[in-house]
């Protein structure tokens, strides 16, 4: 159960630094983690490189498969150094806590909230949010197909 309370607590704290969809979509990649021999060019094969170093760093038993428990494990670990470089960014004072005060506003709450309340009204009714909802699953639904056409 203290397992469930902290993964909890990180998700909340990760959701209400990034104030977007980041976290389910996982850390970004930077270009030059991407760039693998630093050239200053990133080709298909340092991608593939890079998704393959991943997949084994998470295949702790060396078997060429990811149980739910390696990749639960492997997201613990990375929720862990993400709220590290979260608390090294903003904890302003350095008192191991994170005020309210020291969190990053989000970058684009209102114009998401502008996008959603489809009337203009002040407010996001059931029907809107239910609206954008969907709009982000085609969304999210486009790019896994393009993603799939892709490789």
């Amino acid at each position: 159960m203290k397992n469930k309370t902290f993964i909890s607590a990180i998700v909340v704290a990760a959701v209400a630094v990034s104030g977007t969809s980041a976290l389910a979509k996982g850390p970004r990649v930077t270009f030059e983690e991407l760039d693998i021999d630093g050239d200053g060019q990133v080709t298909l094969t340092e991608i593939t490189a890079h998704r393959m170093k991943n997949f084994t760093s998470a295949d702790t038993d060396g078997d060429g498969k990811l149980s739910v428990e390696e990749m639960q494990a492997s997201a613990q670990v990375k929720a862990s150094e993400r709220v590290t470089k979260m608390f090294e960014r903003h904890d302003a004072n350095s008192d191991g806590f994170l005020s309210e005060d020291e969190l990053p506003k989000p970058r684009r709450a209102s114009k998401m909230f502008e996008r959603i309340d489809a009337d203009g009204n002040g407010s996001i009714s059931e029907q809107e949010y239910a609206d954008a909802k969907d709009r982000m699953g085609r969304k999210h639904k486009r790019h896994q197909k393009l993603d799939s056409d892709n490789n």
